[in-house]
């Protein structure tokens, strides 16, 4: 009885790695095709928040037109790293309009981020390429979103468009997808095992 109750446990757990693999590998090829934005508050005063959105709403009022153009995410960070200095001096002006002193960091870095979920959308955790603006410190709570494809600030058709030119169907299930919830939990734990080793 002890046998068959040991075989059924790895018989289990066998299933489970099994049908996570492929899943894991698609969510793995959507980091690649994933360029992030991730702004750090100096802190998690009130006015300290309330001005990373600002921040925020300036930055994504800029890029608005400037990420439009990409035609893939290597080339959002192109974008990006050509427009870095650009991009501090807006996220810095607004910190000045608003009377701080707080100076502003713009980097085009490889970072890792949990599972996120945005409106309908699931980023699954994994290692992205993001523009992190930190502002002063940087040690408030964040605000993420994916500047490509654009899914920060937009009409849901021309998110959708730009999700399915993006994604690859299976890919798209799993960013649209809301059954999902076991497998984005494991992934996660595995993602953030490779990041500590990296």
């Amino acid at each position: 009885m002890k046998l068959l109750i040991k075989s059924l446990c790895i018989a289990f757990v066998l299933t489970v790695i099994y049908s996570v693999i492929p899943f894991e590998a698609e969510c793995e090829q959507i980091s690649e095709e994933v360029f992030r934005l991730h702004i750090l508050a100096n802190s998690d005063s009130a006015e300290d928040q309330a001005l990373k959105l600002k921040v925020r709403d300036a930055l994504l009022e800029y890029t608005d037109m400037l990420f439009d153009k990409a035609e893939d995410s290597d080339e959002a960070e192109n974008i990006a790293r050509e427009n870095l200095k650009t991009l501090q001096t807006v996220a810095q002006n607004v910190v000045y309009e608003n009377g701080y002193d707080y100076k502003v960091n713009a980097q085009v870095v490889k970072m890792y981020f949990n599972t996120r979920y945005y409106d309908n959308y699931t980023m699954p955790a994994g290692i992205y390429d993001a523009l992190r603006i930190t502002v002063g410190d940087g040690k408030g709570h964040n605000w993420w979103c994916v500047m490509y494809p654009s899914i920060c600030i937009s009409s849901a058709v021309d998110t959708d468009e730009k999700v399915e030119k993006t994604f690859s169907e299976n890919q798209q299930e799993i960013v649209k997808g809301n059954d999902y919830q076991y497998k984005f939990k494991v992934v996660e734990i595995f993602e953030k095992i490779v990041s500590f080793f990296e």
